[in-house]
């Protein structure tokens, strides 16, 4: 199992994606099918598409972190959103980010934060794409490294908090 986490732009239409990728046979592959059969409310797990019936492969499970809340919003994760994921999980496979079994025997679950009030569906698509190939990337990499996990614990900060020190 690989775990990657990137984060991409400022305000209201960045993306935040963490990714579990791995075998289907495996734990990813169970909470693959246990994400997408356990939908709760203002949650709706879904399949990744590139087009309405042309899914990504490995196959991708979309996981809004952000419950759904209004017209606007649910249209920024199904569309932008969900697009940028496709195309950065789709570019990591053919660029070989992704080993070639990954193709049909690996899955991938994408957790996506939208913000409530994302209103530009070229940046969060933008955004939610750079996230979304960034967060494989890195997973695949087992990044950070030590040293720069090391040099961030010097300086802990996050978009919303930032210690006095």
């Amino acid at each position: 199992m690989f775990i990657g986490e990137s984060f991409i732009g400022s305000g209201p239409n960045a993306a935040h994606i963490n990714v579990m990728v791995g075998p289907k046979s495996g734990p990813v592959g169970n909470a693959w099918a246990g994400a997408l059969s356990s939908p709760t409310k203002g949650h709706l797990p879904y399949m990744v598409v590139l087009q309405p019936g042309v899914p990504v492969k490995p196959m991708t499970a979309f996981i809004n972190k952000a419950d759904l809340r209004g017209e606007q919003h649910e249209t920024m994760t199904w569309g932008p959103a969900q697009a940028g994921v496709a195309k950065g999980v789709q570019e990591c496979l053919l660029e070989g980010v992704l080993p070639p079994e990954a193709e049909n025997d690996w899955c991938v679950i994408a957790a996506v934060w939208v913000n409530w009030s994302a209103h530009d569906a070229d940046e969060v698509f933008a955004n939610n794409y750079a996230a979304a190939k960034g967060a494989v990337t890195a997973a695949l990499k087992q990044e950070p490294s030590l040293e720069a996990v090391k040099a961030a614990a010097a300086a802990v900060s996050n978009p919303f908090y930032t210690p006095k020190n």
